[in-house]
């Protein structure tokens, strides 16, 4: 084995450690995360070995975005899935997110570079600061719209949601000062990416360094997988503690009889707003792992079409109130997004053949075969792929 699959199948092995752990029935907890890590790595291995490193680039691709989509779903999952809150303005959470740890990890440009990209302040803190600041700007966002408006019917927080996610993009569209307006905000640091580089990391002890010395700048997709996988398993163990405990009692009781859970004497109006913040605080983080990914961002990327629909289509496709179903639909979804591209590319000559104008309108051909998908999951499987869970009790292992 190379040096250089050695530290790749060590990369990859980490999102697959995790898999394996999250649906493997081992008991105790250390020896369940020993077998993973084990079964992660042997296929981690095996894949280097086995798949051409441009296909197994492309996977990697994909389940970093899958991750990064999964997050977020996870965040509607809380609002939608276990509380009620109709909430079709998640765009405006992820894009403060994105937004927010860009500015927040970035250097503010001087000189020249400053005439080209302006943005309000530029703190240069670490990726884990920018995180945590995403989480509780979307947070703040959250209760400004909550406090108003969750005492209200559904849909007026519906109105309120679309309404908040357009003023938000619209925004940082218009607003040079802010985030370099309609230019994109470039220059977003990507963290651990020191380890592609012939110099490594300063802050790493030498070994650490040495081990991923063979990886390339082409590599880092191997390096961010493995972080986007963390965070999301961690959001989603620290969900699925939290939806079985009293707080996640609450919330469905909140969902299926909100008049019921208020004359058991529960404070409905708080448990609601606390639910839309953490929901929020999720999407927050998923927009600061997006930024952090693709380096250059601008208000084109979170238009609700990407930022919100797409969302809500893998959360119903997986199943609502499922954490498990929110992750496996955001995966779902996501291969049907990223497959549809190649079946648009396959089409191309017999659309050609019928009119010369409808090449450039295939495209369009994804959003039809998402509608269509969407429909079907109304009509066919309204409770998704996976089903609510409805045990209720805390497990402890």
């Amino acid at each position: 084995m190379t040096p250089m699959l050695f530290a790749k199948s060590a990369l990859l092995a980490v999102p697959l450690w995790l898999l394996v752990a999250s649906v493997l029935k081992v008991t105790p907890s250390l020896l369940k995360h020993v077998v993973a890590i084990a079964v992660g790595f042997g296929a981690a291995v095996l894949l280097n070995l086995f798949v051409p490193s441009g296909v197994l680039s492309y996977v990697t691709t994909f389940v970093l975005m899958g991750s990064i989509y999964a997050v977020l779903t996870l965040g509607l999952n809380v609002q939608w899935g276990y509380t009620g809150l109709f909430n079709i303005g998640i765009a405006a959470f992820f894009s403060l997110g994105a937004f927010t740890a860009a500015l927040v990890t970035t250097v503010k440009p001087t000189g020249m570079a400053a005439t080209f990209t302006q943005q309000a302040f530029g703190l240069g803190l670490p990726f884990l600061v920018g995180l945590v600041a995403a989480g509780l700007a979307s947070g703040v966002l959250a209760y400004l719209i909550g406090k108003p408006t969750l005492r209200l019917r559904d849909d007026y927080l519906a109105i309120a949601t679309i309404g908040i996610a357009e003023l938000v993009r619209l925004v940082f569209q218009n607003e040079r000062w802010l985030a370099n307006g309609p230019q994109p905000l470039r220059g977003i640091p990507q963290p651990l990416s020191c380890v592609t580089s012939e110099a490594g990391c300063s802050y790493l002890p030498g070994f650490v360094n040495g081990f991923f010395a063979p990886l390339t700048p082409r590599d880092y997709p191997f390096v961010y997988v493995a972080i986007v996988a963390l965070v999301l398993f961690v959001t989603f163990r620290v969900l699925e503690r939290a939806i079985r405990s009293p707080w996640g009692r609450v919330l469905r009781a909140v969902r299926e009889e909100e008049a019921s859970a208020a004359m058991n004497g529960k404070n409905v109006a708080a448990f609601r707003m606390q639910a839309f913040v953490v929901g929020a605080v999720i999407m927050g983080i998923g927009g600061a792992l997006y930024a952090h990914y693709v380096v250059s961002i601008d208000y084109s990327h979170f238009d609700p079409l990407y930022g919100t629909f797409l969302i809500w289509v893998m959360l119903m496709l997986g199943g609502s109130g499922n954490n498990r179903g929110a992750i496996l639909g955001a995966f779902l979804v996501w291969a049907i997004w990223s497959g549809t591209s190649f079946l648009v590319d396959a089409l191309r000559p017999t659309l050609a053949a019928i009119s010369p104008d409808l090449p450039s309108r295939g495209p369009y051909v994804r959003f039809l075969l998402i509608s269509f998908l969407m429909l079907f999951v109304v009509l066919y499987r309204p409770r998704g792929v996976l089903p609510e869970d409805k045990v209720v009790s805390l497990e402890r292992e």
